[in-house]
């Protein structure tokens, strides 16, 4: 049974304002992904296939975690929030959030607008949005796994929504939730994806790294 091991990238650079800023792993970030690969090869995780998208923060990410180069596809790249916030500014009004409270608020309100066709300067519709991932992990899920692959919040938050069959907000609490190279787990069933683990930090659990559990 293929089974798909969704990751999601370390910790990039919190002080960035548009997307190409925010597209470079911090110094802990890439601790974090190498704690995680320590952590599957004392576990002896097998993954004979690793992917990721094409975003830098995403392949350095499964790069440290596997010491491999991944698969890249687009298809697994992030929303491309900077650009969906400029939108909302600029159409609605809505304030670009400057903390993690604000951000918490923020989401909803710009995962609303994305999915209502209300953000026109949008670089891809929220229908394409949920259409490509879900093709992508279709495309994952039946090849020979089991597969890892590394990709962003609003993806995995994406596919929980497909999977689970969830609404916007609720969709937007769980990416709000996802730590940063946290593991989420899934198995193919002949039904479509069966979520069997979510938001897993094993790597980060020793007292010594509790302040490694980032979000942003």
């Amino acid at each position: 049974m293929s089974t798909i091991t969704l990751v999601r990238h370390g910790q990039a650079n919190t002080n960035a304002k548009d997307e190409e800023s925010y597209d470079q792993l911090s110094a802990l970030g890439r601790d974090q992904a190498a704690w995680l690969g320590a952590y599957f090869q004392e576990s002896a995780e097998p993954f004979e296939q690793v992917f990721s998208g094409t975003l830098q923060r995403q392949v350095d990410t499964a790069i440290n975690i596997q010491a491999t180069d991944p698969k890249r596809d687009p298809r697994l790249n992030e929303m491309r929030y900077f650009d969906l916030a400029m939108s909302a500014k600029n159409e609605h009004g809505i304030s670009w959030p400057e903390t993690r409270e604000d951000f918490q608020t923020h989401l909803p309100q710009l995962l609303t607008l994305w999915q209502a066709d209300a953000l026109p300067d949008a670089p891809e519709t929220f229908a394409a949005f949920e259409t490509r991932v879900r093709d992508t992990l279709h495309n994952i899920a039946s090849t020979k796994g089991p597969s890892l692959v590394v990709t962003s919040g609003g993806v995995i938050a994406m596919v929980m929504r497909l999977t689970l069959g969830l609404d916007i907000s609720a969709m937007a609490r769980c990416c709000l939730a996802i730590h940063n190279t946290s593991v989420h787990k899934y198995t193919a069933l002949a039904t479509g994806l069966g979520l069997t683990q979510f938001n897993a930090v094993p790597h980060l659990e020793r007292p010594d790294r509790r302040y490694a559990l980032t979000h942003l």
